[in-house]
Order: structure tokens, then sequence, then C-alpha cells
């Protein structure tokens, strides 16, 4: 098989980055439900403006996640990723996601995160951080 210039590699790091984002948010999912949220939605998308990873209740608070999954290495830490203009984002997801499902709950919204780290060996480390912005 002939690949274009530099096509399939592109591709393949495409696949592998999707696989593992994948793989990040299920298990930040499961982590989720073992903390006693209730996963809502996964992956809510409005338009082209952007996407929710996960949508969750906590009690009657709405739960926006983001979920950033990184392997180990010189990348940094995957909380590291929300950047200031990320969290605005999310803030106007989350208002666009309450605007399509009927208001504001009343214990109203909050923002996490969970990082997911894959190390080279062995299990990944999840950690879930609430109320990020």
């Amino acid at each position: 098989m002939i690949v274009g210039a530099g096509g399939g590699a592109d591709m393949n790091a495409q696949r592998a980055r999707s696989a593992m984002g994948k793989y990040g948010e299920s298990l930040a999912a499961r982590r989720l439900a073992e903390a006693g949220l209730t996963v809502l939605e996964r992956n809510w998308r409005s338009g082209r403006t952007g996407e929710i990873d996960i949508v969750a209740r906590d009690g009657d608070v709405l739960v926006v996640c983001e979920v950033k999954t990184r392997r180990a290495g010189p990348f940094g830490h995957p909380m590291a990723a929300v950047t200031p203009r990320k969290a605005e984002r999310l803030r106007d997801l989350a208002e666009r996601w309450i605007q399509t499902h009927g208001g504001a709950p009343p214990g109203g919204v909050r923002i996490d995160v969970v990082g997911v780290l894959l190390p080279a060996r062995g299990a990944a480390v999840v950690e879930h951080v609430r109320g990020v912005a």
C-alpha cells in the first residue's frame, strides 16, 4: 500500500490519540460513578463550539467534566492542560447544555477535571478535581 506524504503516520497518530482519549474518558466515567456521581451524558457536542467530555449529576449539582489523558513523559500533568481559556469555553458549553436540557438544576453547576496519567507500566493514575472553574 502506498501512502501519500506523511498521511499514514499522521492518521495512525490521530487514531492512537483518539483511542487513548476514549480509554481515559471510560476510566474517568468509572471514577465519577465510584465517587457517587451519576453520568448523564458523554461527548455532548454543541455544534462547532465544542464538546463536554462528561456531563454528570452530583446530588442536585450539574457537573461538567473535562477529561485530560496523557502518557507519562515530557508533556506535564494532564491537569495543566485546562487553561483559563479552556475553563471559559467549558462554562459556555455548560450554559448551552442547560439551555437545551430544561434549565439550571437547583444546586447549580460545577466544573470538574479528571486527569488520567498512563505510565509506561502499571495501572493508570486517575485524579478527580472538583470545582476548578
